[in-house]
């Protein structure tokens, strides 16, 4: 078949091979948006996200502008041996942090605790701390909002209700009423710790539905009134004069803190980008902060590094001693003090560099994208390992988009085109057997006995390279006969000759399609093959001149046997031309063979019973000489034209080298005998012929017709030996 063809074939499969890939891979983002919607992909994409920050995070970009101060179970034990102190403690000591923190530097500090009741320890402890405080001035400190807890209902009266002034509240119920309805209930601090604080900051924030906070609120509203979460806390109360706001951007709602901007989502929380585990920022012990303070008030000078300790820095309070309760699960450690995810808040929003959330639209876009490519790949490469590969491929894009997306700060879905990939592939695999099934069975059926396996098998794995209408092909075709198999059949009862023909033809059969030739027929004792169809094979021609040596050999093997079984010696004559036939499912409606039709052919048969006058048992014509090159040697017979036939036709019979070797003197006098034929020497070439007759039947042949035509010359000698029967 020529390329032109079996391109335009292909073209012509193509337009529904894409439909249906198309169709398929919107079906499944149907579908898988269909789970995404009934949150039946929450949990595959919130354990991806956390492999992505796991396998991504990079503790070393931790900025060293945020500090820790730990309530470890070191400093519990420290105060309960030296200062005599059981939990909780007095607000004096936390008064001694606020002062340490005022005497080094810090930008502000902010304290993940909750000081609802009045202390233990009576009013004075609570002024005490109040006054560290106010002396200090730039301090964020901690409330709870509830729906259902709280102490009170309503913002208290002496308290300022615009210490977090945040412009485009009124966006906040156009994006999804309900998802963000303000808390109702509120635990403030004692008043001498509310009045004195800079900034009152919600610290009650919710983790996702696993346990694992991947997402804090940057704000929470109690009623009419906005609230910072703690980390954006300590930001304004290090920078009084901030200004915060709310606005929409290309669909999607963005926060402004003093020029930077926050991506949220309807709720008003932002992803996190973690930087490493607990640790990744500078943790000083609280025991050691307060010792370094009551140090310097008892007149102690303290070193100049501890001075400048805290200078410039974004100081946070909170709790690490396992219990007093305040370790959480983050998607890169299962063990995170609270205080450390506030400092991750605070340290994106320093950083510029929270993850952004890929808007839904993009995500069903990727995804769509995704599995219409899948969709189509799987259409068209249905073979075993295609198809692996590009199932790999399918399944590997959307994780390692997800991963790449996330070293550039993005959150890109990754749960909904696998899944949607998931169902492509499915889906494809389910079609391809219905229909590429179909086709297997059809081909194994319609060609186990012509072809050998391995030429079935090539077809299944790439059925466009097979065509069954008839179609024009240079085939290489063979045609074989048993010599006297009459006398053979006659001397033998049926159940014997049907043994001896089937040991014959399974023999020759497999020699035939270990040579990737197809069986056309049997006749009796005749088989009929050829080469290059249904597959293409270049060397077609080599292949069937190899076959027919190898057939002729392994004949001369088991002749002993047959004869013994026959009791004659059973040799085949073979036929091969190479030339353009017909070849197709020819037949009726109801029942059809592969087979081949056309003028090659029945040449092809036609030198096959040539055989028969020249004494030889192979021959091939000259274009299959010259299409199978260097594959044997070749004897040249002469010419000859057929009954029917104006054209002469050059015919040959091949051998093996060392055949030809053993024969090499005979065969040099018979070229030389056919050279004087073909001038029209009749005379000298006979004398030629003669002295090799014995040994060559080629010659004896040639001799008799030489001495006929020396007593009769022929008129117009071309020197084409004429067959007059078939």
């Amino acid at each position: 078949m020529t390329e032109g063809k079996k391109e335009s074939r292909k073209s012509g499969q193509r337009p529904g091979k894409v439909l249906r890939g198309v169709l398929l891979g919107l079906f499944a983002l149907c579908v898988a948006f269909g789970f995404h919607g009934f949150g039946w992909l929450t949990t595959l994409e919130n354990k991806s996200w956390d492999l992505r920050v796991k396998t991504g995070m990079d503790p070393g970009k931790a900025s060293d502008e945020i500090v820790l101060i730990l309530l470890d179970q070191n400093s519990l034990d420290w105060a309960a041996d030296t200062l005599g102190l059981s939990w909780p403690w007095p607000r004096e000591i936390y008064g001694a942090v606020a002062s340490f923190c005022r005497r080094t530097g810090a930008r502000s500090l902010g304290f993940d605790v909750i000081y609802s009741e009045s202390s233990a320890y009576g009013v004075a402890d609570d002024t005490f701390f109040g006054n560290e405080l106010a002396r200090f001035g730039r301090t964020a400190n901690a409330v709870v909002l509830g729906t259902k807890s709280g102490q009170g209902r309503s913002w208290p009266s002496h308290l300022d209700r615009q210490r977090f002034p945040l412009e485009g509240m009124d966006l906040i119920p156009a994006i999804e009423p309900g998802k963000t309805g303000a808390f109702t209930g509120i635990t403030l601090p004692v008043p001498e710790v509310a009045k004195s604080s800079a900034v009152l900051c919600n610290v009650n924030i919710a983790s996702d539905p696993d346990g694992i906070y991947r997402k804090v609120p940057l704000f929470s509203r109690f009623r009419s009134q906005a609230l910072p979460s703690l980390g954006l806390g300590v930001y304004l109360a290090a920078h009084p004069g901030a200004k915060a706001g709310l606005f929409m951007e290309r669909g999607q709602l963005r926060m402004a803190v003093n020029g930077m901007i926050v991506p949220i989502d309807d709720r008003g929380r932002a992803a996190l980008n973690y930087r490493g585990p607990s640790g990744s920022h500078a943790i000083y012990s609280a025991a050691w902060v307060i010792q370094s303070e009551l140090q310097a008030r008892e007149g102690v000078a303290l070193p100049k590094e501890t001075l400048r300790i805290f200078r410039d820095k974004y100081v946070l309070f909170g709790f690490s001693a396992p219990g007093l309760f305040d370790i959480h699960s983050t998607p890169v450690d299962s063990q995170f003090p609270g205080v450390e995810i506030h400092a991750t808040l605070l340290e994106n929003l320093l950083s510029g560099d929270f993850i952004r959330e890929t808007p839904l639209w993009a995500a069903l876009l990727f995804s769509g994208v995704l599995v219409v490519c899948c969709g189509v790949f799987t259409a068209f490469y249905t073979r075993a390992l295609p198809m692996f590969s590009l199932i790999t491929l399918f399944l590997f894009l959307p994780v390692g988009a997800g991963f790449a997306a996330y070293a550039a700060g993005i959150w890109l879905p990754v749960a909904l085109p696998l899944t949607a990939v998931v169902i492509t592939i499915a889906l494809a695999l389910i079609v391809n057997y219905a229909t590429e099934g179909r086709q297997r069975r059809f081909i194994k059926n319609a060609f186990h006995h012509y072809l050998s396996p391995h030429v079935i098998d090539q077809i299944l794995m790439d059925p466009d390279r097979l065509r069954l209408g008839g179609e024009r092909r240079t085939l290489s075709i063979f045609f074989s006969d048993l010599e006297s198999f009459t006398t053979v059949s006659e001397s033998m009862d049926p159940e014997a000759l049907t043994r001896f023909l089937n040991r014959y033809l399974t023999a020759m059969t497999d020699i035939i399609h270990s040579h990737g030739g197809t069986i056309d027929k049997y006749e009796g004792d005749a088989i009929i093959a050829f080469w290059n169809a249904p597959l293409d094979t270049p060397d077609h021609a080599e292949r069937a001149v190899r076959a027919a040596l190898d057939c002729q050999e392994t004949l001369a093997k088991m002749r002993p046997a047959f004869q013994e079984q026959t009791g004659h010696a059973v040799r085949m004559r073979i036929g091969l031309n190479t030339g353009v036939a017909v070849v197709g499912n020819l037949g009726s409606d109801t029942r059809f063979d592969y087979t081949m039709i056309g003028d090659a052919v029945n040449l092809a048969a036609r030198l096959e019973s040539a055989n028969k006058q020249f004494g030889t048992y192979t021959m091939i014509s000259g274009d299959t000489r010259r299409a199978a090159g260097n594959t044997a040697v070749y004897r040249p017979l002469g010419k000859i034209r057929v009954k029917g036939k104006g054209k002469a036709v050059p015919i040959f019979e091949p051998m093996g080298k060392e055949t030809y070797v053993s024969r090499q003197t005979v065969i040099s006098a018979f070229e030389t005998g056919l050279t004087l034929y073909d001038e029209g020497r009749f005379k000298e070439a006979a004398e030629v012929f003669s002295k090799i007759a014995k040994e060559d039947p080629a010659a004896a042949a040639y001799a008799d017709a030489c001495r006929r035509f020396t007593r009769e010359p022929p008129k117009d000698w071309n020197g084409v030996w004429h067959m007059l029967t078939k």
